[in-house]
């Protein structure tokens, strides 16, 4: 294997030996090998791309490229073709959430009632909304329905995970049992309860057995909330479940373990290792469920319409009702306005405890 001209110069020296770049007194296969291996270097260097260093590999002798690849630049990849795979979600958010959402932002400030139109009036709806006693009846109702729906939706289906999270015999069928309403239509779900908690219905039949007399859940002012709060809990505890058991199977088996071995009990290694190894996903149960009871709607307009003398006026049955049957829009949209800045302090305030208790 012969140099090329010009690459490298070369003269003999004295002994026979070769004077060349590596080293004198090398063997001159030796030095050819060296040289080849410095000129496919050298292209490789020129061509490698921006932001990457050419290092050799200890291993092979080969020059290696070392880096980040920069974005946009992977061979065979157009830089324009990650936005094709994300448009039709952009363009999806941007009809569904966020031209909505513009539109509700400007008839906030503003009064249109379908008839006549739009109006701005700056701050008038939500001044008006501060005089609203149904407006404050309606944001008392869902702070009450935010308390009894929080332990119903976080402690229940911890416990439900942790039966469920056994290897026992058909456990798979009670995962599916327990899950199978959040897959059902809250509408039918609605429909069904009604029969269930009305005067004649299955509860009352069975209160009846230990002789205390029917109660109408659904038109007694002090039952008709509660009865409601457990419909939406029961809906949704499947779902919080789920998510407490993918929690409960990441928990380092080796840490209970290492409970048992040092005689914990069952409650004990619940207090001191599975939860405070549950807290990221007690934080987003939380979460969920405080989001989900702020926004009850479905659930109160199948079973009590609001009713009865206002007693279950959520939020969002206050949003509907001036919405579809008052067709006063623009206050609607401000009501739904605080609705939603509401959810957004309450999950932005959950977030900060969270992020706290972790560091």
């Amino acid at each position: 294997m012969g140099i090329r001209n010009g690459s490298f110069g070369r003269s003999p020296s004295r002994g026979g030996r070769v004077l060349n770049p590596i080293g004198e007194g090398m063997p001159v296969g030796v030095v050819d090998a060296a040289v080849d291996t410095r000129e496919v270097d050298r292209h490789r260097r020129a061509e490698r791309p921006r932001g990457q260093r050419l290092q050799r590999d200890p291993r092979s002798g080969r020059g290696v490229f070392f880096g980040r690849v920069p974005a946009g630049r992977v061979v065979g990849q157009r830089w324009f073709t990650p936005y094709l795979f994300m448009l039709p979600g952009l363009v999806l958010f941007a009809l569904m959430f966020a031209w909505p959402a513009v539109i509700a932002i400007q008839l906030a400030f503003s009064h249109y009632d379908i008839s006549s139109p739009i109006e701005p009036v700056g701050l008038a709806n939500f001044v008006e909304l501060t005089h609203d006693p149904q407006f404050g009846r309606a944001m008392i109702n869902s702070l009450a329905f935010v308390a009894m729906h929080l332990p119903l939706t976080v402690v229940l289906p911890l416990l439900l995970a942790l039966l469920v999270n056994q290897r026992l015999r058909a456990i798979q069928f009670f995962r599916v049992l327990y899950y199978l309403p959040v897959i059902t239509s809250m509408v039918a779900v609605a429909v069904a309860w009604r029969y269930v908690f009305n005067r004649e219905g299955v509860i009352n039949f069975l209160l009846g057995l230990i002789g205390v007399g029917p109660i109408d859940f659904l038109l007694n002012t002090s039952w008709a909330l509660p009865t409601v709060v457990m419909l939406e809990a029961w809906k949704n505890m499947g779902l919080f479940m789920m998510i407490y058991l993918a929690g409960l199977q990441a928990v380092p088996s080796e840490l209970i373990d290492a409970a048992k071995v040092d005689g914990a009990r069952a409650a004990s290694r619940l207090i001191h290792v599975i939860v405070p190894s549950l807290l990221p996903t007690v934080a987003v149960t939380l979460t969920l469920s405080m989001l989900d009871a702020m926004r009850a709607f479905e659930s109160v307009y199948v079973l009590t319409r609001g009713g009865p003398q206002d007693a279950t006026v959520t939020l969002g049955y206050f949003i509907w009702a001036k919405a579809f049957q008052q067709y006063d829009m623009g206050y609607a949209s401000a009501a739904g306005l605080v609705l939603w800045a509401i959810m957004i302090i309450l999950a932005g305030v959950n977030l900060l405890l969270t992020r706290r208790r972790d560091r």
